[in-house]
Order: structure tokens, then sequence, then C-alpha cells
């Protein structure tokens, strides 16, 4: 029986990024397939965040670049928009290292803000809101509806009017991807989302990303230190070392390739175990 091939959505072609005299990307590339979960690891200050970055138009590559095949749109040059462009017209959406909510808003309504462009273009940028006419209502209501369908989802429903910023630390988190996938991403850019989780909040999280891969069908790419997240969830890997690609493939592919090892342990170390040491070097570091 054949395996039904895998269609890329992202593709990185010779990505550079230099700020000054420091290369943070050298000649970068990488390919990241539809409907699965793609984890990029690799030590501190690998450009693993650098890269996020120039992926969501928060940075303007020196060279290279970022295609997007758009079922609708087609081809996307990602490296040509600005950050909301990147999430508004090609849906590449993503979360921080810090949790970025309103603490104060309910959570329903940290949902709602989220979705902000769709109201702004239902009140055609007038006083349309303000007046509450028919076009502004119906937007407002599909928001709505959209942000208790994702709380639904994820879990969070029965806390939809408690105020974000009072719940434990792994909810925000929860609450933070839910507020991402209330704008319909074509791609969801999770960096470090299992950061200052307890195991049973990581095993959470791990059958929350399985969820929205497997059964929804949603394209991930992940940066996370947590090897044992990484290695459980994704079905491709991308591994950077100073900026540069060293390895990409299956967990098992990356977890057992001399250079990654190399790259996390030094050149003495014994690849028996090294997925046992790779987690322990890579779990609770920052990018």
């Amino acid at each position: 029986m054949n395996t039904p091939a895998t269609t890329t959505l992202l593709s990185v072609r010779q990505l550079t990024m230099r700020f000054g005299g420091l290369t943070a990307i050298d000649d970068l590339s990488l390919e990241v397939p539809a409907g699965k979960i793609t984890g990029i690891i690799g030590p501190n200050g690998a450009g693993k965040t650098t890269l996020f970055n120039c992926l969501t138009g928060f940075y303007k590559p020196t060279t290279g670049s970022l295609r997007l095949a758009h079922p609708r749109h087609g081809e996307i040059r990602l490296e040509t928009l600005p950050s909301h462009r990147v999430a508004r017209d090609a849906q590449v959406v993503r979360t921080f290292q810090n949790i970025r909510l309103f603490p104060k808003m309910t959570v329903l309504e940290n949902l709602i803000v989220a979705q902000h462009n769709v109201l702004q273009r239902a009140s055609k940028f007038s006083i349309a809101g303000l007046f509450n006419l028919p076009g502004y209502r119906r937007a407002e209501a599909e928001s709505i509806a959209r942000a208790a369908t994702w709380l639904r989802r994820l879990g969070l429903e029965h806390l939809a009017d408690h105020a974000a910023g009072e719940l434990p630390y792994g909810i925000q988190r929860r609450i933070e991807i839910a507020r991402a996938l209330c704008v319909d991403p074509l791609l969801l850019c999770l960096d470090e989302p299992a950061a200052g989780l307890n195991p049973r909040e990581s095993a959470e999280l791990n059958d929350l990303l399985l969820y929205l891969s497997g059964e929804l069908g949603l394209s991930i790419l992940l940066i996370e230190h947590d090897m044992s997240v990484v290695m459980r969830v994704s079905d491709h890997i991308g591994v950077i070392s100073y900026g540069r690609k060293i390895a990409e493939g299956t967990p098992e592919q990356v977890k057992h390739d001399p250079q990654v090892i190399k790259a996390y342990l030094g050149e003495d170390d014994d690849e028996d175990d090294a997925e046992q040491k790779l987690h322990a070097v890579a779990g609770g570091a920052t990018a």
C-alpha cells in the first residue's frame, strides 16, 4: 500500500538574519509539512526564536525567503509582509514565550479581543460598531460563537467568566492557544508552550497538540525545550545550532543523529543514552 505524499505548507529557503556583525540565522533551509506537527529544537542561542520572528513578520530577513503554500491565495512570500498581514492574510499565527493575556479580562473576553481584525472590518473602520449596525452585530455574534467553540474544544468552557490573570499558569497557557485558534490559523506557531508547566500540565499539552493536529488537521510549528513534549508530539523535527540547520527528520532519526548529540552534549558522550541526556540538557532552558 502506497503512503500518500506529504504536502509542504511552508518552505524556508536560504534564510539569513543578521544584526550588525552578528549572524543569528545562517543560510537556513527547511520544510514544514501540512497537517503535521513540526518541532524546532536547538541549544540556547541557536536562533529558534529569531526564526519565528522572521516567519511572523516581526523581523525582515537579510536574505532568503519564506514561502507559504496557501490553499486559497496560492504562494505567499511571508518575508514581504508586515506582522499584522502575516496573521490576517497568510493566517500564520503565533504565541509567545511569555504569556500575553489581558489579566483583568475574562477568558471569553480575551478570545473575543483576539478577533479584533474581523470586528474592525465589520465596522468598516468607522462608527458602525458604536451604532450597533446589523453587519457589526452579526460579526460580533460570530466572534462570540467562535470563542465559545474553542473554549468548549479545549475544555475551558466552565472558566469563560473568570478573570484570566487569576487562573493557574497551565490554564493560562491553554487560554493563549485558544485565543490564537480563534483567528483561524493555517499555521499555528507555538513558542515554548510547555515553559513553566508541571508534568501533568505538560501531558495535557501533549494531548491538546495531538488533538489539534490529528483530529482537526491543523499544521503546528513548535519551538520547545522540553524534549519529552517534542519527541512525543512531533511528526517532523528540524535542529538548529548557531543559526544553521544541522539535522532534519523524524524524532527517531533526529535523536540518534551524531551532529545533534554533539551540539547538545559535546564530542565525548555515548550515543546509546542520547535521548535521556538530551532531555536533561534541554529541559527548562530558554531560546
